[in-house]
């Protein structure tokens, strides 16, 4: 009990926030309440409320627990059968879209001269699903919480650039058809409230069909997180493994495997929306806060003094999702 009681101070921050988050979020719907919440956090967090000791625990409770049970939860809304709905075509251009954003964020970054755990950060971001991603792969490169807390934010600005810029260019190069239209949306932007948001400016049937590309992407997060493990792992010197230390989570972590078992329960027994949309709002909940907290550990001078470089990886990032998402899917689709 004096445990918990010992997380309140900063749990009740975290929790303001985020309900400041969530109404502004209901103001401006296209931005979405996860952006306010980390806005307001780093806000928060840089000034004296945010020194304030007692509010450590809390903030540090939230910003990887609560993070971690969302990305668990998350599992039991998805099901397997999306990779059917958009076909082999489909499935090629997920993967290869995914696979070239990961390498082009790592290579761009490391020529901008980021740290390592940085640029494996905004490869996963930018690669999956924004957040989300970030704080599965966060723990498994062991990286540090400034650089989780700046490459999430960096990553959900980038997102809402592109989610006004994308309904632009699905006009006027495909003249807002709904297949290439939805492929570019659900294939680029980093969250899943960004493609709904970019989608319904372009149209109901895209903004469907976009969330199902956005859902087969989000189906590939384990893969990605134990990729870019193995990417981190393998630029230091390999330990020796005494028998019997290999365990589930030296391989991929828990709150991953979570996140697949209940992706793979719901994928085998359909559970009906009456049980995976509350799940699904309550996951969400449990995100904005964490994203509160994450926000209140941003230092602005984390920020400030790439100054720079910071809007040139974004923005390389962005041109060359684009690119590449145009280029596969006239090839493919």
């Amino acid at each position: 009990m004096k445990k918990q009681l010992y997380l309140l101070p900063g749990l009740a921050i975290c929790l303001l926030i985020a309900m400041l988050g969530i109404c502004l979020g209901e103001f401006f719907p296209s931005l979405g309440s996860g952006l306010f919440a980390i806005l307001l956090g780093i806000l928060v967090g840089n000034s004296k409320i945010g020194s304030f000791v007692a509010l450590k625990p809390g903030i540090k409770f939230s910003e990887s627990k609560l993070l971690y049970y969302s990305i668990v939860l998350l599992g039991a809304t998805l099901t397997f059968n999306s990779l059917a709905e958009i076909g082999t075509g489909g499935i090629m251009y997920i993967v290869i879209q995914m696979t070239g954003t990961i390498v082009f964020v790592i290579w761009l970054g490391k020529k901008l001269k980021f740290e390592e755990d940085f640029r494996l950060l905004m490869a996963s971001g930018n690669a999956v699903c924004g957040s989300s991603a970030i704080a599965s792969t966060a723990p498994a490169i062991l990286a540090k919480t400034s650089d989780m807390a700046v490459s999430i934010t960096i990553v959900n600005l980038l997102g809402t650039v592109m989610m006004v810029i994308l309904p632009v260019i699905t006009s006027a190069i495909f003249h807002n058809a709904v297949l290439p239209s939805s492929a570019l949306i659900g294939g680029t932007l980093q969250s899943v409230g960004q493609v709904v948001a970019s989608g319904s400016i372009v149209g109901e049937a895209v903004k469907d069909q976009a969330a199902v590309f956005k859902i087969c992407r989000i189906i590939f997060l384990a893969v990605v997180v134990f990729v870019l493990k193995r990417v981190k792992q393998s630029g230091q010197e390999k330990q020796p493994i005494s028998k019997g230390s290999l365990q589930i989570g030296s391989v991929i972590p828990w709150y991953v495997a979570g996140f697949v078992l209940l992706c793979t329960i719901n994928s085998i027994i359909q559970m009906p929306a009456s049980i995976t949309h509350p799940i699904k709002v309550f996951g969400n909940y449990l995100e904005i806060i964490a994203l509160a907290a994450i926000g209140m550990s941003v230092k602005m001078k984390d920020i400030t003094s790439h100054g720079w470089k910071l809007s040139a990886y974004a923005g390389g990032i962005g041109v060359f999702q684009i690119t590449l998402a145009l280029l596969l899917i006239i090839l493919l689709l």
